[in-house]
């Protein structure tokens, strides 16, 4: 069963389990060298602070809904679910038992390539979002700190195929980063799996764990 060996991190005001081996390494390997060639990754600028900068990673996002996503003051449109993607996300529908509407793909190409801290709360995900991340290639360190109490903090090493599941109150209480690492290291391919209700519709905010 792929949700075996489910490593619960026991964070207070969160719900966040790690599958480290929901695809094996067979899997895992397909899936990367596919992704990489089939997904039409882009660079979208962010603005920080008034000063405008290349996004310090390759991005793409695909849907079944039409529905946009916005973040960082970008709005990204989406593509629609195809081939290897859409066999993933088959995939972890089945093992947790929901369905998932939408997906961001992110590309960090070298250890330069991060994400600064942040929550996935924008208001398209909705009150207590499910966030299903999926690691496909280079391993890196996954940081949380809580946004009210400076003492609790963890850190996680995502590894090849596995599966991050956060849930309930995570985003509202806890944020999270990928930093960057002045180690040579290859690329990682990170997607994650969303909830995006059309308007005037409820999802169903309901997962294993």
């Amino acid at each position: 069963m792929r949700l075996l060996n489910a490593e619960n991190l026991n964070l207070e005001d969160a719900d966040v389990t790690y599958y480290p081996n929901f695809f094996d390494k067979t899997e895992a390997d397909k899936y990367f060298k596919n992704l990489f060639d089939e997904i039409p990754w882009q660079q979208d600028d962010i603005k920080v602070f008034g000063k405008t900068y290349n996004q310090p990673r390759l991005t793409a996002f695909f849907g079944e809904n039409n529905q946009p996503y916005s973040y960082s003051n970008i709005t990204m449109l989406p593509k629609p679910f195809e081939g290897h993607i859409l066999e993933i996300k088959n995939t972890i529908e089945g093992a947790l038992n929901t369905s998932f509407t939408s997906c961001l793909a992110n590309l960090y190409r070298n250890g330069k390539d991060s994400n600064g801290w942040h929550a996935d709360n924008e208001k398209e995900l909705g009150e207590n979002p499910i966030i299903a991340s999926i690691t496909l290639g280079e391993e890196r360190v996954f940081h949380f700190k809580h946004k009210y109490d400076k003492n609790l903090k963890k850190k996680l090493v995502l590894k090849h195929g596995s599966l991050l599941l956060m849930q309930g109150t995570t985003q509202e209480y806890w944020l999270h980063q990928i930093p960057k690492t002045s180690r040579k290291i290859s690329p990682r391919i990170n997607l994650t799996f969303r909830i995006i209700p059309q308007k005037n519709r409820v999802p169903s905010n309901s997962v294993l764990s």
